[in-house]
């Protein structure tokens, strides 16, 4: 049986590197013949879904309702396993680009094709490239841009909630856009930190109603921030009462 995981798993992860490739590639010669992102961006969500379906996981959305899909958002969502990704970028069914670490976009062909897609940098290399990086990413936000970001910088090594950082809430509240906190549910068992296997399982997103930003500034971003882990605990704790672990 552990020999039959074991061969699943890298016969997954064949695929993903060559769907990575594949899908890469499409998306720096769509972002030429097409610009803005939007066109790069499904094919991202394709290769998301690809990723999801061979890997025998289902992904479900509830509350939709909550958000216009022609707004811009902040979208902060809980970090459970590197299956986030994909089961955000196939199935969060709106136009947003990713908050990432830097390194990412050294990586040959994939970073260049994230920057292609208007994916935006953070650096965390030093406090001074880090300000202007995400004063950079506040525009692009304010002038209607949505973004996913991660506010607890790291996959969490138990499935719980995390302490969360400022980054993403200064680039709320410096472009006005309201925050909507998702939280997923599943990840964690299909694909815990530090764990090579990928098992079957089922994801659960659950989108919660916006938070307006515009009553807070840097003096309060502190009330935000508990405002929103609050919001995304409770759902979670929910979440899981309800058996989607």
């Amino acid at each position: 049986m552990k020999d039959t995981h074991m061969i699943r798993t890298a016969l997954i992860t064949a695929w993903v590197v060559l769907i990575t490739l594949i899908c890469a590639l499409a998306a720096i010669i769509i972002s030429f013949l097409r610009k803005g992102g939007n066109y790069a961006h499904l094919v991202g969500r394709f290769w998301a879904r690809s990723i999801v379906f061979v890997s025998r996981v289902k992904v479900s959305v509830q509350g939709l309702e909550h958000i216009d899909p022609s707004a811009a958002y902040v979208f902060m969502a809980n970090h459970q396993s590197m299956f986030d990704i994909p089961a955000l970028l196939g199935y969060l069914p709106v136009q947003f680009r990713w908050l990432a670490k830097m390194e990412l976009f050294q990586i040959p062909i994939f970073g260049y094709s994230m920057a292609r897609v208007g994916y935006i940098s953070i650096h965390r290399s030093n406090r001074k490239a880090a300000y202007k990086s995400l004063q950079e990413a506040a525009q692009k936000i304010a002038q209607g841009v949505s973004v996913v970001v991660f506010p607890e910088g790291t996959r969490s090594p138990d499935g719980q909630i995390k302490p969360f950082k400022g980054g993403g809430f200064y680039l709320a509240i410096r472009s006005g856009r309201p925050i909507v906190p998702v939280v997923i549910s599943g990840s964690h068992h299909v694909m815990p930190k530090g764990r090579l296997r990928i098992r079957r399982g089922r994801i659960v997103l659950s989108i919660n109603p916006p938070i307006e930003t515009t009553p807070y500034d840097n003096n309060t971003k502190e009330v935000l921030m508990e405002s929103v882990r609050s919001t995304m605990k409770r759902d979670l704790e929910k979440m899981r009462a309800g058996g989607t672990k």
